[in-house]
């Protein structure tokens, strides 16, 4: 059984985390899940999940090419 402290903090038990394969240092969403129930996910490397989003739509043609040769 695990407390929620006065700084919103609770210790989940190793057994739980591992049959989630969670660890330690991995990035969380906390959600509701409802009355007395928190659900957490297992969020995606962010290059992951947000790489190749934009497509040719989202700027106009030849833009990218001049940022990126700003860089240089």
């Amino acid at each position: 059984m695990s407390l929620i402290s006065r700084k919103n903090q609770i210790t989940i038990p190793k057994d739980v985390l591992n049959a989630a394969r969670l660890s330690a240092g991995d990035d969380v969403r906390v959600t509701s899940a409802g009355p007395g129930r928190i659900e957490l996910i297992k969020r995606d490397d962010l290059v992951d999940e947000y790489a190749g989003i934009f497509d040719e739509s989202v700027y106009p043609p030849g833009y990218l090419e001049d940022v990126r040769r700003g860089w240089q």
